[in-house]
């Protein structure tokens, strides 16, 4: 009997991974095919606009602490150099590259990683290398599982860039942001199945659709609509409430 109750979360967990990796592949190659089109259309334009190529690997940490290479399309001018978070008006922007920052549409391209496996839909996001070896210890749960285009931390962020502070946008991030980051994606970790990304899904559609933001319960990753609270700019003050802040390291 005790062998038999500890098959059961054994084989519901192995089906959960399967039914993701089915989802993984066929949302990803729909989408891809459907998109070709925007994707030819914005490679042609990057590649017009200034000289470079057109998709940019960015050089991330993938699952089980090996390199991912992510692929996003380039925004910024070929061999541009500077802080690893961009500023919404960023200087080395090309001016199509702010476009795709804001609409995040330099993300599409990240179906192919999805496709060949080195990522999912939903899970944590690739962090770069310099700000997991801060944390490396929280990080070794966060990396058992696929990084994600979306996910907790993704939707709780979805405006990062425009909340960081501008004369010390790293140590902001490294001391105030990450730090929530890493919370919410240990909790995706710990948690996570088929019916959690279902519902992620969801709410990013939701988000994309209307344009409105998502709030992320810290200790239970419930997802809400977020009620728009003025002159509140940080979340740290606020310990036990939904996490309202917003983006991701560029």
């Amino acid at each position: 009997m005790l062998g038999a109750g500890h098959e059961r979360p054994a084989f519901f967990a192995a089906l959960d991974r399967g039914l993701k990796r089915v989802l993984d592949v066929v949302v990803a190659a729909s989408l891809l095919v459907l998109a070709s089109p925007l994707i030819a259309v914005l490679a042609v334009a990057v590649r017009l606009e200034s000289r470079g190529p057109a998709f940019y690997r960015c050089r991330r940490v993938g699952r089980n602490g090996h390199v991912l290479r992510m692929l996003k399309f380039r925004k910024m001018r070929d061999g541009a150099s500077g802080p690893a978070l961009a500023a919404p008006d960023d200087a080395r922007f090309t001016r199509l590259g702010g476009f795709l920052a804001r609409t995040k549409l330099d993300e599409v391209p990240q179906l192919w990683n999805v496709l060949k496996g080195e990522m999912s839909l939903v899970g944590p996001r690739p962090e770069d290398p310099t700000f997991v070896a801060l944390e490396r210890e929280a990080y070794d749960e966060i990396l058992s599982v696929r990084p994600g285009i979306t996910g907790l931390s993704q939707l709780a962020f979805a405006r990062e860039g425009e909340v960081l502070d501008p004369d010390d946008r790293v140590g902001h991030y490294t001391n105030t942001i990450l730090p929530q980051k890493i919370g919410m994606d240990r909790l995706y970790a710990a948690r996570h199945s088929f019916s959690m990304d279902a519902r992620i899904l969801w709410w990013t559609l939701y988000a994309v659709a209307t344009g409105r933001e998502v709030a992320v319960h810290r200790d239970t990753g419930r997802l809400t609509k977020r009620t728009p609270r003025p002159n509140v700019t940080d979340v740290a003050s606020e310990p036990r409430s939904p996490i309202l802040v917003e983006g991701e390291a560029s």
